[in-house]
């Protein structure tokens, strides 16, 4: 497999001084929830970030923040990110879709091609880092962002403690070892029950496993994000549980893991 490296000449992304993406193995384990909160709470910091949603197929970005509706507007044929509260510039497939029920039927050739204009005709400005939210696994438009992009400075695998979405970290580990990205570390999502009355964490599946794995494979482990209907919520009406439930057990386990991220990059 072909390393981040490549031979072809691409404009300068000097501006953003640093490129993360978001991955998972399988679907369904949280992983734009997480793309979604990380960038979030390091805007809130002060920060300068931009979320760049590369999932085609599922663009959920848009819903997640409450953005869903609205439209980018063009500046001398320049794409300009839509913003969240005025602090986190957001570009997604999903904006641009003339409805939600709209599927986008696309091959690989189309894909790659919006992708570049996603990257390079867009005015993104200063940022200290770009955030991208990526599809499942490793097809298209993981192998085309890191096409265009050429570096990217770290990924944060997300999984869930159920047995077949670890089997998938290790995949999504190789794969990131073959493309020569760094690996800031993993995420354990869902991993265990908060009850919204008592507060008690109650372990519905299994967990642990993401953070064995890590020690055995010498992976930062980042952090466990429980189960709590305060998060399923907060995606369905675009408002992300680090800055409405900040006091909950993810809004907590949120903090923590910005604050590893934000260290790690030196940010």
């Amino acid at each position: 497999m072909q390393s981040q490296s490549s031979s072809e000449e691409k404009p300068s992304l000097e501006n953003i001084k640093k490129k993360i993406i978001v991955l998972s193995g399988k679907g369904g384990v949280g992983k734009t929830t997480v793309s979604t909160n990380l960038a979030v709470g390091l805007a809130f910091k002060g920060l300068k970030i931009g979320l760049l949603d590369i999932d085609i197929h599922g663009p959920n970005v848009p819903k997640m923040l409450g953005l869903d509706g609205l439209r980018p507007s063009l500046i001398e044929d320049k794409l300009c990110p839509v913003f969240f509260e005025n602090k986190l510039k957001v570009v997604s497939i999903g904006f641009l879709l003339p409805s939600e029920d709209q599927p986008v039927v696309w091959r690989g050739p189309l894909k790659h091609k919006a992708l570049k204009e996603f990257v390079y005709n867009t005015e993104w400005g200063e940022l200290d880092c770009l955030v991208i939210d990526s599809p499942p696994g490793t097809g298209d438009e993981i192998l085309s962002i890191i096409h265009i992009l050429n570096k990217l400075d770290g990924a944060i695998i997300v999984a869930t403690p159920q047995k077949v979405a670890l089997s998938d970290i290790r995949k999504t580990i190789t794969f990131c070892k073959d493309v020569n990205i760094p690996i800031l570390g993993i995420i354990e999502n869902m991993s265990g029950f908060v009850c919204p009355k008592c507060g008690t964490t109650w372990e519905i599946f299994p967990t642990g496993g993401a953070e064995k794995i890590a020690k055995e494979l010498k992976i930062p482990f980042l952090g466990k994000i429980p189960i709590d209907p305060q998060v399923s919520k907060g995606s369905d009406e675009g408002k992300p549980i680090v800055l409405n439930y900040p006091d909950s057990a993810p809004g907590k386990a949120f903090k923590e893991i910005i604050e590893k991220i934000k260290d790690k990059l030196k940010l």
